[in-house]
């Protein structure tokens, strides 16, 4: 009963994001995500449905949802985020069928509302930033953080394009191990390193958001609970000491 009960503890207290993380030994870079920057928000929302949503849907999202957690006009939603005839309370679907989309990259590609649930900031920051020219694959791309990835390289024109640095080690047995230690910008794209940086962590910090957009508040309140709960606790054990107090 005790071991049943030591498991049922160790499994609240393990992170969510550990198996996250998964997929490459390369190291991933650091990003702090915040759903209080708004503008961060906005402009990985316009990135997201300008680069990612011709292909991957976000049918847990609706336009409106986003519009008003983010502080966008439901008027610019229509004119600059919707490119059909949705409605503004539809949800983030596309149009592309899921036999083409098996057909044109060997897989369909994801629904991505909740990808930042599967992965945490560091890996998709990381991913996004990882692509690099691979002439062996049917894309043509491939990425060092996801290898083999079937998704291209959607946002090469901002990047540039890229070729992996290689470096080979040596273990105590004598085994050479190659890896991907870095990149080489072969062709420059319409943004600096920096700005494209800033701009995978917009998106980045978008699609965290959209997988529980209510996060902080469910922290915010979780503090609180466990306050009271704290508080309760204290009280009960102060009442019980009084109504025992005279028993022996």
């Amino acid at each position: 009963m005790k071991y049943r009960f030591f498991l049922l503890i160790a499994a609240f207290l393990v992170p969510a994001s550990v198996p996250a993380a998964g997929g490459s030994d390369i190291k991933l870079d650091h990003y702090e995500y915040s759903f209080r920057n708004k503008t961060s928000l906005q402009n990985g929302a316009r990135l997201f449905v300008n680069y990612c949503l011709s292909c991957h849907s976000a049918h847990f999202m609706r336009y409106n949802r986003m519009a008003e957690d983010l502080g966008i006009s439901e008027q610019v939603v229509r004119e600059n985020m919707i490119f059909d005839d949705r409605k503004i309370a539809d949800p983030m679907t596309v149009t592309l069928k899921r036999e083409d989309g098996e057909a044109w990259f060997g897989i369909a590609p994801p629904d991505l509302t909740l990808i930042g649930k599967l992965r945490d900031p560091d890996w998709l920051y990381t991913f996004l930033r990882s692509f690099y020219k691979d002439d062996s694959t049917v894309s043509g791309w491939n990425n060092s953080v996801f290898p083999n990835v079937a998704m291209p390289h959607v946002l090469w024109t901002r990047q540039g394009i890229q070729k992996p640095i290689y470096t080979t080690s040596v273990d105590d047995v004598g085994r050479e191990t190659t890896k991907i230690s870095g990149f080489e910008l072969v062709r420059e794209g319409t943004l600096t390193r920096e700005e494209f940086d800033h701009a995978m962590e917009d998106l980045t910090n978008f699609l965290y958001y959209m997988a529980e957009p209510k996060r902080e508040d469910r922290i915010r309140w979780g503090v609180w609970t466990m306050f009271f709960l704290f508080f309760f606790a204290t009280l009960a054990w102060f009442l019980k000491r009084e109504y025992w107090r005279d028993v022996d």
